[in-house]
C-alpha cells in the first residue's frame, strides 16, 4: 500500500483491522436480557401493569417503552416455560425491574435446546447453499483510491472548509482523467500525508478505513471521483475510486466450516422465531402485544 503508511493515527480516515467477534448463538439472547436492565421512562401511576400469564412485567407506574416491554414479555414466556419443563425451581421470581436471575438463563439455554427442532446441515446442504451465493464467502472487496482531505481542526470555519472542499469537488469531476489535477490538488491541499503521492492511499479493503469511510466507498459501483464529499471523523474528503475488485470465490472446502456455520444461525434463529410465536399464541396477555417475533432475542 502506498500513500499513508501509518493506518491509525496520520488523520487520514484509516484504521487497523479490528478483530473479528465470533459469538455463540445465545449470547445474542444475554445481551437482548441486559438491555433491560436500563431505567424505564417514568409513567402515569395509574397505567395499566403488563402481565403474562398473571405474572407482572413492571411495576405501577413503570411501566418501559413498547421494545422493551416486548422483550421483557418474550422472556418471560421462555421463563415460564423453562419452568413448565421442570428446568427451574418454583422458586425463582422475575424482578420488576426485568432482570432475571443466573438460574433462569441457564434453564432457558437448556430449553431452547431441548425445544427448538433445527434441520441437520450436511455437506450436501451447504454445497447447495454455497453455489447459490458464492460471493458472500469470498474475500473482502478491494478498492483502489486516492482523496484529498480536508482536515477538521480545532477553531477551524467550518462552513468555509466546506465551500472549500465542494469547489475542488466540482473542478476535480469536470477535469480531465489525464491532465494530473486531483494528483496536483492532492499535493497542494490534502491535510493526509498521501498528499505527498498525489492523494494515492493503495489498494484497501473496508477493515483498511473507518467505518464511516468504508460504508462510502465499498459496496458501490461507482468508479472515478465521488460525485459527494465523504464525510469521516477526520474532515471532509474528496475521492477518487481508480478501480475495485471482488474478492474471488474460494472453493468450497476451503470455507465449509464458515457456510456450515452460517447455515446453522439462520436456522437457529427462525426456530426460535417460530417457538417465540407459538408461545405467545397460547398465553395471557395484559396491557402488551405481542403481533409478531420482533424481539432482539431473535434479530
Amino acid at each position: 500500500m502506498s500513500g499513508c503508511a501509518g493506518n491509525s493515527g496520520d488523520g487520514c480516515g484509516c484504521s487497523c483491522g479490528g478483530a473479528r467477534l465470533q459469538a455463540r448463538e445465545f449470547e445474542v439472547m444475554d445481551e437482548a436480557v441486559a438491555a433491560m436492565l436500563a431505567v424505564p421512562p417514568p409513567v402515569e401511576a395509574d397505567e395499566p401493569v403488563a402481565r403474562v400469564n398473571g405474572i407482572a412485567l413492571h411495576a405501577p407506574g413503570q411501566r418501559p417503552e413498547e421494545a422493551a416491554l416486548r422483550q421483557r414479555a418474550y422472556s418471560e414466556l421462555l421463563r415460564q416455560a423453562a419452568l413448565g419443563a421442570g428446568l427451574l425451581d418454583a422458586a425463582d421470581v422475575p424482578q420488576l425491574d426485568g432482570s432475571m436471575s443466573a438460574a433462569a438463563s441457564l434453564a432457558i439455554e437448556a430449553l431452547l435446546e431441548r425445544a427448538l427442532q433445527l434441520p441437520v446441515i450436511d455437506e450436501a446442504a451447504c454445497r447447495r447453499h454455497h453455489a447459490a451465493q458464492p460471493r458472500r464467502f469470498g474475500g473482502p472487496e478491494r478498492v483502489a483510491l486516492r482523496h484529498v482531505l480536508f482536515a477538521v481542526t480545532p477553531g477551524v470555519d467550518l462552513n468555509a472548509l466546506r465551500k472549500r472542499a465542494e469547489a475542488l469537488l466540482l473542478e476535480l469531476r469536470c477535469a480531465s482523467a489525464q491532465d494530473g489535477a486531483f494528483g496536483k490538488a492532492a499535493a497542494e491541499l490534502s491535510n493526509c500525508p498521501s498528499g505527498a503521492h498525489g492523494g494515492a492511499l493503495g489498494e484497501l479493503t473496508a477493515a483498511d478505513v473507518v467505518p464511516e469511510l468504508g460504508k462510502e466507498i465499498f459496496g458501490h459501483a461507482e468508479v472515478g471521483v465521488l460525485p459527494r464529499l465523504v464525510h469521516s471523523r477526520h474532515g471532509l474528503h474528496v475521492v477518487e475510486v481508480l478501480k475495485r475488485e471482488l474478492g474471488d470465490p474460494p472453493p468450497f472446502e476451503q470455507v465449509h466450516a464458515a457456510v456450515a456455520q452460517s447455515m446453522r444461525q439462520h436456522a437457529w434463529v427462525l426456530a426460535l422465531r417460530q417457538y417465540l410465536q407459538r408461545l405467545a399464541g397460547t398465553a395471557e396477555l395484559a396491557h402488551v402485544s405481542l403481533d409478531g417475533a420482533d424481539t432482539p432475542l431473535v434479530q
